[in-house]
């Protein structure tokens, strides 16, 4: 992607690579870091307890017009974490010089890709615990690094939400177009997103955000990274000693009132031929992004249901092994955007998107998460969130959007459609509430 530009480095300056040294010291155990973030811009990571909670802006790269994986991040990456001087004798996922990444959906968006190294994170993994000190190396600092202080949480608050850009009869309209589209063979499948807008208080501890969708879905990604906050239950790609790993939803339906009609939800989902149709094409995308780079790659013949506190989804696992020095930075761009996020084929739905959604997704089903000095780390895609903004000067509020979106295929209904974004707003809607 050769249009890319890099927005801005904070220190050092462009055209030099800054030289960092990091060490990390094991703490004993503990079962919560969510207060060693921030509260007014957290950086957090989290999956069944196996967390990374982060302070301080040590650097930040801010690329606009770039996918992720391209060039201008991977290689700015490669080599600053050469140049890095690194003391970890704990060697956990997490541990040592470690950056928090959030990528555009779209690579003709407006918005920015982010990769962000702190000055601090506190982790958790596996039952051990540590904290990681960052800072260039030509700053005095000759002390082990030491857990900082717990930052208390602020009071509870909620925001206010109303129609955003895509109004319901709007979403339904766009289907029906989508439909007519596939019908054109134009394209296979489309997923098409709706928005919806409000504010939060300004000054808000979005920590209580986080800690609302930590409680609720404890099996999803929890995250938030330069005020994309949200739980995803999709994994992009984690890397971890060269074995890769992907998990694939497409297909959803809502869960049922009571046991017999869950039960009966999740067999309907099984059996339904659009929601097979549609994982189908997801896998398949994942699977031919993969294959290039690997040297094994498997997927099971038929996804199971992952059931979800709100939804059930069909699933499908991925697993290979790198067939070459590449990082899960690399490949975030072969694998973004899968046909779970955009459609099939990939260029002609993005088409399709950009005529028929009013808005920019920005960060919306982009990837977010985090990577490390070897290139292992964990990549999410960024749904069930939601982007908060800055306050302007003086005002009492600050911006929010958030995206729910939904596969569209030949047989897709538009009040089916609009139904499943509204359980797939559910989340952080109720977590904002």
């Amino acid at each position: 992607m050769g249009g890319s530009t890099l927005k801005d480095v904070l220190e050092p300056a462009d055209d030099a690579v800054p030289r960092l040294r990091v060490v990390t010291r094991e703490l004993p155990p503990m079962d919560d870091v969510l207060a060693y973030t921030t509260p007014y811009d957290p950086l957090f990571w989290c999956r069944r307890g196996e967390s990374l909670a982060a302070f301080g802006d040590l650097l930040t790269l801010r690329y606009v017009g770039a996918q992720p994986g391209d060039a201008s991040i991977a290689e700015r990456w490669r080599a600053i974490a050469a140049a890095a001087e690194i003391d970890d004798p704990v060697q956990l996922p997490g541990t040592g010089l470690v950056a928090f990444g959030s990528f555009v959906f779209d690579p003709q968006s407006e918005r920015d890709n982010v990769l962000r190294v702190p000055g601090m994170i506190v982790g958790r993994h596996s039952g051990r615990a540590w904290v990681t000190r960052l800072a260039f190396d030509d700053t005095p600092d000759e002390h082990e690094p030491e857990l900082p202080p717990r930052s208390p949480f602020g009071p509870h608050w909620s925001a206010t939400l109303g129609p955003g850009r895509q109004s319901a009869e709007g979403y339904q309209d766009a289907v029906r177009q989508a439909v007519e589209a596939i019908g054109a063979r134009e394209v296979g499948k489309v997923v098409l997103a709706r928005d919806i807008v409000g504010t939060v208080p300004a000054g808000s501890d979005l920590r209580r955000l986080v800690r609302s969708l930590l409680e609720g879905y404890p099996d999803c990604w929890v995250f938030a990274v330069d005020g994309l906050i949200g739980a995803s239950p999709e994994t992009l790609v984690t890397v971890s000693k060269r074995t890769v790993t992907a998990r694939v939803l497409a297909g959803t339906t809502a869960r049922g009132g009571d046991a017999d009609s869950d039960v009966a939800a999740a067999v309907a989902l099984t059996r339904s031929t659009k929601d097979q149709e549609e994982h189908r094409f997801a896998v398949r995308s994942v699977l031919t992004a993969l294959e290039p780079h690997t040297s094994s790659l498997a997927a099971a013949d038929q996804p199971f249901t992952l059931k979800l506190p709100n939804v059930w989804h069909l699933a499908t696992d991925v697993e290979g092994v790198l067939s070459e020095n590449a990082s899960s930075l690399d490949l975030l761009s072969v694998l973004h955007p899968t046909a779970a996020v955009a459609g099939t084929p990939t260029a002609a739905a993005m088409d399709v998107i950009r005529r028929l959604e009013p808005f920019d997704r920005g960060r919306y089903a982009g990837a977010v998460g985090w990577t490390d000095a070897s290139g292992d780390g964990e990549w999410a895609i960024a749904l069930r969130c939601a982007q908060i903004g800055r306050a302007a000067p003086s005002s009492p509020t600050a911006p929010i959007t958030a995206y729910a979106g939904a596969g569209i295929v030949a047989d897709s209904v538009p009040e089916s459609e609009l139904l499943e974004t509204r359980v797939k707003f559910r989340p952080i809607v109720e977590a904002l509430a």
